[in-house]
């Protein structure tokens, strides 16, 4: 009687485990065909996005119908230095293709690892001539009320400029490189300023042919 219970027990056991075993299956299945059925929507959003955010940062590429690409771009070791001394990382660096092939332009994602509330991301769109087309906010968490002011009071300062090195002032911008500090937020200044001017160095050093593609 005692061995029937057991092997009983033990044939519970392995059809629980079965059953287990069929619904981890059945769901693993199950995920593995919704991630193939998304993936592709996804990516084409995602990509639509992109290129919606490059648009914006040089409108005057978008009205030409250009598409923004992915450049493998490769920062010198020079200057990544210059770039480390400011709290600045270059991310993903778009290049702006017209319909004839013509680069019109590129957009750079620039990090400031020194805001007040963390790092900053930001696209800055520059033109083949050096001119900027704009500059939008990707991610930012300042102080509400004071440096989260920065894309409605510094971003709109940067478009329509040519600069290679910008700087802040609190006392009223006088030059095309001056951009008017936020009233009481100048570390963000400062961040954005510095994400700004690592972006524009980054795309004049590429036209220049002072960047690496490997």
């Amino acid at each position: 009687m005692h061995n029937e219970e057991k092997k009983s027990g033990i044939g519970q056991m392995l059809a629980e485990a079965g059953i287990l075993f069929a619904i981890t299956l059945l769901s693993g299945i199950l995920l593995g065909y919704v991630y193939e059925l998304t993936k592709e929507p996804i990516r084409v959003q995602r990509e639509n996005a992109i290129q919606e955010a490059c648009r914006q940062v040089l409108p005057e590429a978008a009205q030409a119908g250009a598409e923004f690409r992915i450049i493998d771009y490769t920062p010198t070791e020079a200057q990544e230095r210059q770039l480390a001394q400011n709290g600045v990382r270059i991310g993903t660096v778009y290049e702006a293709v017209a319909g004839d092939g013509s680069v019109t332009g590129y957009v750079v994602e620039s990090t400031s690892s020194q805001g007040y509330g963390g790092k900053i991301v930001l696209y800055v769109g520059v033109s083949s001539d050096g001119q900027i087309g704009g500059v939008s906010v990707l991610e930012i968490s300042e102080t509400a009320g004071l440096g989260m002011e920065a894309p409605n009071v510094l971003m709109p300062q940067f478009a329509g400029r040519m600069a290679q090195n910008f700087t802040y002032t609190k006392s009223g911008s006088t030059s095309e490189a001056e951009v008017d500090a936020i009233s009481g937020a100048t570390i963000t200044t400062k961040a954005v300023v510095n994400a700004v001017n690592g972006a524009v160095m980054t795309a004049q050093q590429w036209m220049q042919g002072g960047g690496t593609n490997e």
